[in-house]
């Protein structure tokens, strides 16, 4: 369960920007391609939170689609499985990952 690892990557990021503030809110952004379970994550937060004296802080995820653009038929598609990262217009495999790869926190609610 690698979610565990990435929580505690969320804390660390997180920690320096509180200054002994309460925080409140931990915004993330991940990608698709990240292949993160949604519930393991939040579960994971939960245990991750309370160790590094946040019990209240809520973790807000935005989930970012896969999107490639093929380099054989030059058109920009969604990725919508799991497990392949072919284009689905043609089937290529010669495609640049335009999004899906991301893990970012971008903001933090303080008081």
């Amino acid at each position: 369960m690698h979610e565990l690892a990435l929580c505690e990557a969320i804390a660390g990021v997180v920690r320096p920007h509180t200054a002994g503030r309460h925080v409140e809110v931990v915004r993330v952004r991940i990608g698709a391609l990240r292949q993160v379970v949604p519930e393991s994550l939040t579960f994971c937060w939960s245990l991750v939170r309370d160790h590094e004296s946040m019990p209240d802080a809520e973790l807000e995820l935005e989930w970012v689609p896969a999107e490639v653009r093929c380099r054989d038929c030059s058109r920009r598609s969604e990725i919508v499985s799991r497990w392949s990262v072919l284009c689905p217009v043609c089937a290529s495999a010669d495609v640049e990952v335009l999004h899906g790869n991301e893990f970012l926190v971008t903001s933090l609610d303080v008081s």
